[in-house]
């Protein structure tokens, strides 16, 4: 290429034509010869505070993850185990339809029907136990709201009013949660029962 005079770009000539870059000596924010020994002492100060809260921040993480893994091995099936338990509850249904007299004079056929259904039963809630989750019957003993609902009052003034006196249906636990709570019949009209109970 030429330029408007005539003459050819020549690439060595413009860079020695150009002016030459002084640096400007760079002068660090915390340069000793800027500050005081004080204010380095505060920047130190300040340096270890942040460090020491990071560090309490990462414990304070570890445990909670920690703490949310056990959370989730214990409590990763609680849904699971909720649809199940309408099978558990099924089972039992089927076995309180049949009447005890019904079940002594029945044939061989039905009998090992109904202890078919007792062993599947058993083997259920002997599965669900091993992953944690416990089945509950509050019969007989004070009406709790945090393990049971009640369904209805019972008028008995043989038993002490607020004792559970019918289940309905059985409450789970799983770990130390509720995982469903006992449907009950409470009792109505006798003695209250003690406080210290």
């Amino acid at each position: 290429m030429s330029d408007p005079n005539g003459q050819k770009d020549n690439p060595e000539k413009s860079a020695q034509d150009a002016e030459p870059v002084v640096s400007k000596p760079y002068i660090m924010p915390d340069d000793p010869e800027e500050g005081s020994a004080e204010a380095l002492a505060k920047e130190a100060a300040e340096a270890r505070d942040k460090m020491l809260r990071t560090l309490a921040e990462m414990e304070n993480l570890r445990k909670r993850t920690a703490r949310e893994v056990a959370d989730a091995r214990s409590y990763g099936i609680t849904g699971f185990a909720r649809d199940v338990l309408d099978i558990a509850d099924n089972l039992q249904r089927a076995l309180d339809a049949v009447p005890a007299e019904a079940r002594d004079a029945a044939d061989p056929g039905l009998k090992a029907l109904i202890e078919g259904v007792e062993l599947t039963e058993r083997s259920l809630l002997n599965t669900l136990e091993k992953n944690g989750v416990k089945k509950f019957d509050p019969s007989g003993e004070k009406f709790d709201p945090n393990f049971q609902q009640a369904m209805y009052e019972v008028p008995d003034p043989s038993v002490p009013s607020g004792t559970v006196v019918q289940v309905v249906q059985a409450g789970y636990m799983i770990g130390d949660r509720i995982l469903r709570p006992a449907l009950v019949g409470v009792s109505k009209g006798g003695a209250k029962t003690a406080a210290t109970e």
